[in-house]
């Protein structure tokens, strides 16, 4: 199951277990217990601290992941392999007895819940969001023995996933409780619990505070904190949006890379400095005052700043038409990587014909049945080079000239309407998932137009990266910057930053 470099890997990171674990595995006669048994083998072989039980579990093939004389409540049902093999070996170092690397805070929040939840988590081995929820949810099982978690691969137990369009799908209790990638924050929120406002009550004002946590925040940081300056960062998670990001191949001396491992780099450049770093919360508010820019965080708090940086960044652009929230999670999805495992053999639409449009087409003719491309306007604006592998395809179609206006189904997708613009005539597709690409909406709705926005939405800026209202700053996808790019915005970021400190020496 692992090649020899993923076992030399293994043993190097079991090496800091600290207990015994025990592995306790249903298994049958069928393929993929077989596979699961010789992982388990090879994983047990790589550390003298790992036995394996045989075990009567709901599911099977799956195996928790205990100690010697305590249910941990953490379960894999399926290979966890891929994206997954990061949350495993995890697993198996936090149950050892290795501390987890979350401020006490929010393990204090977690272990005052003080109710029964089993959580059950749908994934596919491809989803690059998938391990951040199983993590999430496999270390609060841990700290808290009123909670448990099992992480189900999709793949294997086709006939409980069917119905599922999305992944992560969370269900808690049985009864549906989110999807797509949840930060233990977000858990935490949605079960009604929120970070106490008073920790934030003795921070003294900074000199720079960050909002977003994207790679805008991260390259402002840097530069923030070389100068000297009291920095602070607000955001729901470092990365942002790059998270979800499958390749990055334009990151230049960086041939190629993804969004976790781009974000895992960030983070741990950002550790290096003196950055207090406030994840799990969102800024709310803004406001300028004579004893400095007022930041309200979601829980309550405030915050104080000589200057700010807004980098909240974007999100996916929905389509708008009817029929589509409806069935968003459905057949309606934006994560190709993710989702794509989950439409194999069957006719899906992507809607967008720029960069992520096409690569997204092209990622998902290798999974799906047929794909249809749609874009709005009379040519695809996506990269020659996309676009020539794309035309290689044999069972791509791409329309253009074509506006989407319906989204078909009653509890799932089974097609799409669109006009077509050159003709005025109106046509019916008939599948079952759609793939939204169609750019980015900026995540401004916070600021209640506090600082002046253009008709998209996006923060207006100058050549120094300052907004409208003086000492407040921002960078990055948030931006009315025209081109939205890991490494401009990096760049827009160290803008912002050394404008900030020369703000601050000037005043």
């Amino acid at each position: 199951m692992l090649n020899d470099q993923l076992k030399s890997q293994l043993q190097q990171l079991l090496q800091l277990m600290e207990g015994d674990v025990v592995l306790k595995a249903s298994l049958g006669s069928d393929d993929k217990s077989k596979e699961l048994k010789a992982l388990l083998d090879e994983v047990s072989a790589a550390s003298a601290h790992i036995t394996i039980e045989e075990a009567d579990l709901k599911r099977t093939p799956s195996f928790s992941v205990d100690k010697p004389d305590a249910s941990s409540g953490i379960t894999f049902a399926g290979l966890p392999m891929g994206h997954e093999f990061n949350s495993l070996v995890l697993a198996l170092l936090q149950v050892s007895g290795r501390a987890p690397k979350e401020e006490q805070a929010v393990i204090d929040q977690i272990k005052a819940i003080d109710r029964p939840l089993h959580f059950e988590t749908y994934i596919s081995l491809t989803c690059q969001k998938c391990p951040d929820v199983v993590q999430a949810l496999n270390l609060m099982s841990l700290l808290n023995p009123n909670i448990s978690h099992s992480m189900i691969d999709g793949a294997i137990f086709r006939e409980e996933s069917e119905n599922i369009m999305a992944v992560p799908a969370i269900f808690l209790d049985g009864e549906e409780f989110g999807n797509g990638r949840m930060t233990i924050q977000d858990i935490l929120s949605s079960l009604g619990s929120q970070a106490d406002p008073a920790e934030f009550d003795n921070k003294d004002p900074y000199e720079v505070l960050i909002i977003g946590g994207g790679p805008a925040s991260g390259s402002a940081a840097v530069y923030t904190a070389r100068k000297g300056l009291r920095t602070g960062i607000v955001a729901d998670r470092i990365g942002g949006q790059v998270n979800d990001t499958a390749t990055i191949e334009n990151f230049v001396t960086v041939k190629e890379t993804d969004g976790p491992k781009f974000s895992s780099a960030l983070e741990d450049h950002i550790n290096q400095y003196d950055v207090d770093v406030m994840t799990g919360v969102r800024a709310s508010e803004i406001e300028k005052t004579d004893d400095g820019i007022i930041i309200t965080l979601d829980n309550g708090a405030t915050l104080t700043s000589k200057t700010v940086i807004i980098s909240t960044g974007a999100r996916w652009r929905k389509l708008e038409v009817p029929g589509e929230a409806a069935l968003i999670n459905k057949g309606v999805a934006f994560c190709p990587h993710c989702d794509g495992p989950l439409f194999e053999n069957k006719n899906v639409a992507v809607v967008g014909g720029g960069n992520s449009g096409v690569e997204a087409a092209i990622d998902l003719a290798g999974i799906v049945e047929h794909v249809t491309l749609l874009e709005r306007n009379a040519n695809l604006k996506a990269d020659n080079v996309l676009q020539e592998r794309l035309n290689s395809l044999p069972n791509v179609t791409v329309i253009k000239n074509a506006q989407t206006t319906e989204v078909l189904g009653d509890n799932a997708v089974t097609g799409l309407k669109y006009q077509d613009k050159a003709q005025g005539t109106e046509h019916t597709l008939e599948l079952e998932g759609i793939f939204v690409q169609i750019g980015l909406l900026p995540n401004t709705e916070w600021l209640n137009n506090y600082v002046e926005l253009n008709d998209a939405k996006e923060i207006k800026i100058d050549r120094t990266n300052a907004t409208s209202i003086p000492g407040v700053f921002a960078a990055g996808d948030v931006t009315d910057d025209r081109n939205k790019q890991i490494i401009i915005s990096m760049g827009a970021g160290a803008n912002a930053a050394l404008n900030a400190f020369d703000y601050i020496i000037r005043h």
